[in-house]
């Protein structure tokens, strides 16, 4: 069933953010709406790009990150912004989110470990490029290096 709660949005360097209000502690509920957001603005709004303001957000369920990255591997470029320390410090996210200096940060398929130095060096060359239109999955798969 579709839910009569709704997010409000809002344009951002070229994507669509969910403002989450004060929403500091997501459960389950919060997560399906996020869930059900992401439908209506890809699939009915057709938007190729999303973000989500998570500066008041504390606590996010475990099934957030496979969310994103779900969206991600089909196409779609997923930001986090002005995300808490305590979030930025979940190992997920640290893994997988590129930090682009300025509170925003960008999902990517390189693996970003803090002991791993190639890996280090391939998350600061992300950073240092231009954040790429990434909506062909093709693309995503080279840029990340999984693609011959």
């Amino acid at each position: 069933m579709v839910s009569n709660k709704s997010l409000d949005t809002f344009p951002r360097d070229g994507y669509i953010v969910m403002d989450m209000g004060d929403m500091e502690i997501w459960d389950g509920a919060d997560l399906a709406l996020i869930r059900e957001m992401f439908t209506r603005l890809v699939d009915g709004a057709k938007h190729q790009n999303v973000g989500i303001d998570m500066s008041s957000v504390k606590y996010i369920p475990s099934g957030f990150f496979g969310l994103l990255y779900d969206w991600y591997e089909r196409g779609i470029g997923i930001r986090l912004y002005d995300a808490q320390a305590h979030v930025r410090d979940m190992m997920w996210f640290r893994q997988f989110f590129v930090d682009d200096g300025r509170g925003c940060y960008e999902l990517t398929a390189v693996t970003c470990r803090e002991n791993d130095v190639e890996q280090e060096d391939e998350c600061d060359s992300l950073q240092e490029v231009d954040m790429l239109d990434l909506s062909d999955s093709n693309d995503q798969l080279e840029v990340a290096g999984l693609h011959s």
